[in-house]
């Protein structure tokens, strides 16, 4: 097979926003409790927080993360995670039935994301609860002292407002399974007026509403028509949630949901397009992409389990063995999200620790990262800047979930300095190398940096990494790319996935 692709530097997406590259943790399994947080691990620190993961964690260079939900925050009481541990109540979580301790709260979880160097994105419960409750938690979080709310965060040893800019009004809200659905134009008043209460707080403050959770709802995409009809000039972001699977185990058709997922973009795109000319708008909405990954290897298991289990204390609950496979089909949808900047400004990968997640750690044991950690920490590291378009030629194929798909998958991004370019390419041939030519117009003096690569034969596509076996999948030292003439030039292998770095002037 042949591909070819093509950039210019004048032909550009988007201003990449860095929050493209951000996670999502939930008290949900082990993702907190013996996930981050374990007191008596032979790593934790003084405040429990397992310093092994720490350290995968940073390598990841995370953003933002949404935090505490998900489904569980629309239950959730954030004041049951304030004050002294010993008096803090067991709850029952009814969206995972399980036990929540409340030993990691607001300022816990605030603590480790400032070790971890990340930003909070907070969510505020509007199934069970409300306009005043979500008041309250902002001026906890964000003011500075002599009110109640702020005064109480300062006698719980916190002196200085944590300062939170980012703010998601519930979650999953078109959902039945959710705790508090609404129809809706319901939701769409309630949230439009909880986000005028939280703005209040000061300038910078932005808020996400609910969209679809995922495509295939009965609701879509008029949900968000109705929604947004009700709160367009007071919020900032509309969020997105997909999920992805091959139960099929038709890896072509699986490669081709990453279409499938510009589609779902490009629909939500055009609702926001609508509304605002509607409305005669001024402000611009943005999509927030806060959930999404592959989850189906457990699914149907986990769901039974959890229907079943008799209310267990951080129970294992989606803890996915993520293959070469999903290491690919991660990266191309990293690439989609490249490709959509001009739409898509934040994206958090659901989730970040045991429970489908890029890391995994074990009670009283080791940490590992799983296959897709690696697509995800280069597109963080090297995906900052400017998305170029590129134009693609090759072969192409037919799938279920889309058609006339192209085999060559590529993203490129110039650095913010102008000084470098790295290209994501993927190979989605299950057996057969591609000849990649690239031509970069408007460069000069280009030359190659690195090369890493993952993949390169589809008998091994379902091979995970394990506690005992943790790098059996990763990124290896690439062969088979040049420049030649000012051109990248060489032999992608089949089934691979390839980090390009450039630099240019």
């Amino acid at each position: 097979m042949k591909g070819r692709a093509s950039i210019h530097r004048d032909f550009t997406v988007a201003t990449i926003d860095d929050r493209l590259y951000s996670a999502f943790i939930e008290h949900m399994g082990r993702a907190i409790y013996s996930g981050i947080y374990e007191p008596g691990h032979p790593t934790a620190n003084e405040m429990g927080f397992r310093k092994d993961v720490l350290e995968l964690v940073r390598a990841l260079n995370i953003p933002a993360i949404r935090y505490p939900g998900g489904n569980f925050v629309s239950a959730y009481k954030w004041e049951d995670g304030i004050g002294p541990r010993e008096d803090r109540p067991v709850r029952l979580d009814l969206a995972w039935r399980s036990k929540e301790t409340n030993q990691v709260g607001i300022n816990e979880f605030a603590q480790w994301a400032e070790d971890a160097g990340i930003e909070m994105m907070l969510a505020v419960n509007l199934g069970t609860r409300g306009i005043e409750d979500a008041r309250n938690f902002v001026e906890y979080c964000n003011h500075p002292s002599g009110t109640y709310w702020s005064d109480l965060r300062r006698g719980h040893g916190v002196e200085q407002p944590y300062g939170v800019n980012m703010w998601c009004l519930g979650n999953e809200m078109d959902g039945p399974w959710q705790i508090g659905h609404m129809e809706a134009k319901e939701y769409g008043r309630l949230a439009d007026e909880t986000s005028k209460a939280v703005k209040a707080f000061g300038k910078g403050i932005e808020t996400v509403v609910c969209g679809s959770s995922n495509d295939q709802m009965p609701t879509y995409p008029e949900w968000e028509r109705q929604v947004l009809e009700e709160c367009y000039e007071n919020v900032d972001y509309i969020s997105l949630h997909k999920y992805f699977g091959n139960n099929s185990r038709n890896t072509l058709n699986y490669f081709a949901k990453i279409e499938e997922t510009g589609r779902y973009i490009q629909a939500i795109g055009g609702v926001i397009d609508y509304v605002k000319a509607k409305k005669r708008a001024r402000n611009d909405i943005y999509i927030c992409f806060d959930e999404w990954n592959v989850w189906y290897h457990n699914r149907e298991q986990d769901s039974k389990n959890w229907h079943a289990w008799d209310w267990p204390e951080a129970p294992a609950l989606l803890e996915e063995d993520y293959n070469l496979e999903d290491a690919i089909f991660v990266g191309g949808l990293l690439n989609e999200f490249i490709r959509r900047s001009d739409r898509v400004k934040i994206a958090c990968i659901a989730q970040l620790v045991n429970v489908i997640a890029p890391i995994r750690a074990e009670r009283n044991g080791k940490a590992w990262v799983t296959s897709i950690y690696h697509p995800y920490r280069f597109a963080s590291l090297y995906g900052r800047g400017t998305a170029l378009n590129v134009a693609v030629d090759g072969p192409r194929y037919d799938a279920e979930a889309a058609q006339d798909v192209n085999y060559l998958d590529v993203a490129a991004v110039l650095a913010p300095d102008g000084r470098s370019i790295t290209v994501f390419a993927i190979n989605r041939g299950l057996d057969e190398s591609l000849e990649f030519d690239l031509a970069l117009h408007g460069f000069e003096n280009v030359r190659l940096i690195d090369h890493q690569a993952m993949g390169g034969d589809s008998t091994e596509a379902r091979v995970a990494n394990t506690c005992e076996q943790p790098d059996r999948i990763r990124p290896r030292e690439g062969t088979g790319i040049a420049v030649v003439d000012g051109a990248v030039k060489g032999v992608l292998p089949a089934f691979s996935y390839n980090m390009i770095r450039l630099s240019v002037d």
